[in-house]
């Protein structure tokens, strides 16, 4: 359990908050929740203490672990989305009273569904995530591509979208090959191919 007394700024003796503070986290979501919308609370006006850490980790390939046991409940990780805080490069799980650090091997939100949508006439890109977040596609939330090291050490080239707070979404490979068929795949003066997409009125111009 959390010592009260430990500074959230200290290095030593790093709390680890256990299973039974995950289900209160769990539980007070579900309390604070209206019916059965789904919407994201507004972290950026609370500020609660460090709590420690959490032996909670989202790896790269979109599982949730917990101890070592694998998350099965959508729903739970559904919930647990809600409240990711991205601080210093730092991801977190917060709510009004606690600041929950957690571990995330590359991005804690996964992009499985890509649409085109119109809007005032205009068609724009509408991403989702596993977690049910809806993304349109702009300038405040842009798709880029930035490398990932693999387990095997190797750098891939990987597409996102940024979603809030910092915290962007993995375009998982299927929906990446909706977006290459809703754009154009051009070659620029190096002769790389650039996948060119529209939404909107803003365009994005991709390496890949």
């Amino acid at each position: 359990m959390v010592n009260p007394n430990n500074s959230p700024h200290s290095t030593e003796n790093v709390s680890v908050v256990d299973d039974k503070n995950l289900m209160t986290i769990a539980q007070y979501l579900k309390d604070g929740q209206s019916g059965h919308k789904r919407s994201i609370p507004p972290l950026e006006q609370w500020h609660p203490k460090h709590c420690g850490t959490m032996d909670l980790k989202v790896k790269a390939n979109g599982e949730w672990w917990h101890e070592g046991q694998l998350i099965k409940r959508q729903a739970l990780i559904d919930l647990f989305s809600t409240v990711l805080w991205k601080e210093q490069n730092k991801f977190y799980l917060k709510t009004p009273v606690e600041q929950i650090e957690i571990e995330v091997e590359d991005e804690p939100l996964f992009v499985n569904q890509v649409d085109q949508i119109q809007i005032e006439a205009k068609t724009y890109l509408q991403l989702t995530t596993t977690t049910q977040d809806i993304v349109i596609v702009d300038q405040e939330h842009p798709i880029f591509m930035r490398n990932y090291s693999n387990k095997d050490g190797k750098d891939e080239l990987r597409p996102y979208v940024h979603v809030r707070f910092g915290i962007n979404a993995l375009i998982q490979r299927s929906a990446f090959f909706h977006l290459i068929e809703m754009g154009k795949l051009l070659e620029d003066a190096q002769g790389e191919t650039i996948l060119s997409l529209q939404s909107g009125d803003f365009n994005l111009q991709l390496g890949t």
